[in-house]
């Protein structure tokens, strides 16, 4: 444990809107706390540059476990320089929109001489449903496009699809479509009407009704990992969407998935990262704002944000 208190800010969604119960944010606000760390917070829409500073709107900040009163403190709004803080972490929620990419930019500026949590350059590089691409034979079958006539090929190969935004999160706009499915024009339509952007298809996994397993890695090794099963009649099984988390072990093929990916992930500076596998396959590598430590640690009896916070202050 490093010998000294740390000036941390976390970087992040309002603190009234923290769910105590499940957010990992606040356990690692918790944990840093615990290790004599002094906390601020602030938004990502408060970071500002000017004259080659960075620096923000932030507040001192105090938390503690209790429902509807989980910041014990709240200081009033101080301007801040990046530069003389030890650790800023990167923990607002997606979508990864260029709000996002603007805010990897920024901190860029002050990273490494300012430790910033996930390396931003590296988050900038690594969009969650994208990065996966960098690691061959680990993904489903996987069609990125914007055009409908490659998808309509694509069912027609496999059948049974899953169609989502390349961008999305909380599993928001993924929709499963059955081989016959008369939907599929519409569906390319909305998606091509709203957004700019290619579509994610992919193979439809019926393996995804046992689960959509969450792992954790910690400097690119695997510590731990939490199966979120969907609700009946669903596919969808993140949390936010419904799905209920089952205790979990890795199978040798996640263990495979991990050690493939586990040494890239460290070289890039990726310390806190959440992979997402449905049966054999890697689908999503998280590393905007990764979630699942309250659950993990409540069905393996462990403590990974103190294994986190090892992980960074070794870093320092």
């Amino acid at each position: 444990m490093i010998d000294r208190s740390l000036q941390v800010a976390f970087q992040m969604d309002p603190l009234e809107d923290v769910n105590i119960d499940g957010d990992s944010t606040f356990v690692l606000m918790l944990e840093a706390q615990a290790r004599g760390h002094v906390l601020w917070h602030y938004l990502a829409e408060d970071l500002s540059y000017k004259d080659g500073t960075v620096f923000t709107s932030a507040r001192k900040v105090s938390v503690k476990r209790e429902r509807g009163n989980h910041f014990a403190y709240l200081g009033a709004p101080e301007t801040i320089d990046l530069a003389d803080l030890d650790v800023v972490w990167m923990r607002q929620d997606p979508p990864f929109d260029m709000s996002y990419i603007t805010a990897t930019h920024l901190l860029e500026l002050v990273h490494p001489q300012t430790l910033v949590v996930n390396n931003p350059a590296e988050v900038r590089n690594a969009p969650e449903k994208l990065f996966v691409t960098h690691f061959e034979g680990l993904m489903p079958p996987t069609l990125i496009t914007r055009r409908e006539d490659e998808v309509d090929s694509f069912r027609e190969e496999h059948g049974e699809i899953i169609v989502k935004p390349l961008y999305g999160n909380g599993g928001a706009g993924v929709f499963h479509l059955r081989a016959d499915d008369s939907n599929l024009g519409s569906l390319m339509e909305m998606f091509l009407e709203s957004s700019r952007e290619p579509v994610m298809v992919q193979k439809f996994l019926p393996e995804v009704r046992n689960g959509d397993k969450r792992i954790i890695l910690i400097d690119g090794e695997a510590v731990g990992a939490i199966n979120r099963v969907p609700a009946a009649g669903q596919v969808r099984s993140n949390l936010v969407a419904g799905g209920k988390a089952v205790q979990s072990q890795l199978t040798e093929r996640e263990k495979e998935i991990c050690a493939a990916i586990g040494p890239d992930l460290k070289k890039r500076g990726l310390t806190f990262v959440g992979i997402d596998v449905i049966g054999d396959w890697l689908t999503e590598i998280n590393v905007t704002s990764p979630t699942g430590l309250q659950a993990v640690n409540e069905y393996d009896n462990v403590n990974l944000q103190a294994q986190i916070w090892d992980a960074i202050e070794a870093k320092l």
